[in-house]
């Protein structure tokens, strides 16, 4: 098929449909070290393998292959699988470091969290010194509270050697689908509008509440400024902010609103505390008027908190109407 001279069947390199003789083989060609299928050398995949050699693959193959990795590169984004009941759904980064950027470390913890449903996958981060990042699909409130296995997880990344919270370049992210936010682009901006407003009147609060500091959330998170009227501050982030996505409330995805204020931890209490926290901001900037809002404290706000996660956090913080608390070490 390549050189055009005539060769013995017994001693076709290639297939029936592609005869070769050996040197054309050896020359021109490779077999799919993972299916055996004939491809051209110049068509070929590679993949390192554990011993550093490198594995010629076919498209189909390779493309199999990098949905199967443990650790997908930071661009990645697979077709999102959604759980529970929406338009209200939460995607969860959560960054950990420090444990390192290990294949069998992934592997453990995501036969942790997609034990029964596919919940979770695995990222680089090239912003870590030594650490991945978990990420889960669109999940509702309910799911990512009862349904994924948070503490199971916190607990074995712990014994990996993983640290999130004591580690300084670690985020807890936190994404909320936009539909949650109304129907049509006018209600959904003047919600997250709303949104908006409540971290900048709220940001002494929320800075404690997110266990960073001013600089850590200057560089990761910046607020946009307080305005008077919801509005304004949303016009400001969409035409005259020029920060791109560090920002405390990241705007520039498409399908979600991105909380981006919180350290990372590996204390599920936090998490849990914390996506209940967002849910309760997003209720707020659903159901009350621009009015409303702008007269609610936040002493009104917390009072109205009944999740009991979210309640021992505020607690444990000073955040809370009642009586501090002992909180538990954060790590």
């Amino acid at each position: 098929s390549y050189c055009g001279e005539r060769i013995w069947e017994s001693d076709n390199a290639g297939t029936t449909d592609t005869p070769l003789c050996q040197d054309c083989f050896d020359d021109h060609y490779v077999r799919c070290c993972r299916c055996g299928d004939l491809v051209r050398e110049t068509g070929a995949y590679y993949e390192e393998s554990d011993e550093f050699d490198e594995r010629p693959y076919c498209l189909d193959c390779f493309h199999t292959l990098s949905r199967d990795k443990p650790i997908h590169d930071y661009y990645y984004k697979p077709e999102p699988i959604f759980q529970g009941e929406g338009p209200r759904f939460f995607g969860v980064e959560l960054e950990l470091d420090q444990g390192g950027e290990e294949a069998d470390n992934a592997r453990d913890l995501l036969d942790i969290a997609n034990a029964r449903y596919p919940l979770m996958y695995i990222k680089h981060d090239g912003s870590l010194d030594d650490g991945l990042e978990l990420v889960t699909h669109p999940l509702s409130l309910e799911w990512q509270l009862h349904a994924m296995p948070w503490e199971e997880l916190c607990r074995k990344a712990l014994s990996l050697g993983y640290r999130s919270h004591r580690a300084s370049t670690c985020g807890l992210h936190i994404h909320v689908s936009r539909a949650a936010f109304g129907p049509t682009q006018q209600e959904q901006d003047q919600a997250i509008a709303r949104v908006l407003y409540f971290f900048e009147k709220h940001w002494e609060e929320l800075l404690k509440f997110s266990r960073r500091t001013q600089r850590q959330l200057e560089r990761w998170a910046a607020r946009y400024g307080y305005k008077e009227h919801p509005m304004d501050i949303l016009d400001f982030a969409k035409k005259g902010y020029h920060g791109g996505r560090y920002t405390c409330v990241n705007l520039q995805n498409l399908d979600t609103v991105e909380f981006r204020m919180f350290r990372g931890t590996l204390k599920t209490n936090t998490i849990l505390a914390t996506l209940e926290l967002i849910d309760r901001i997003c209720d707020a900037a659903v159901h009350l008027s621009d009015e409303e809002l702008k007269g609610m404290a936040w002493t009104t706000f917390v009072s109205g908190c009944q999740q009991p996660e979210l309640v021992q956090y505020l607690k444990e913080r000073r955040l809370y109407v009642n009586e501090p608390v002992e909180s538990e070490e954060e790590s």
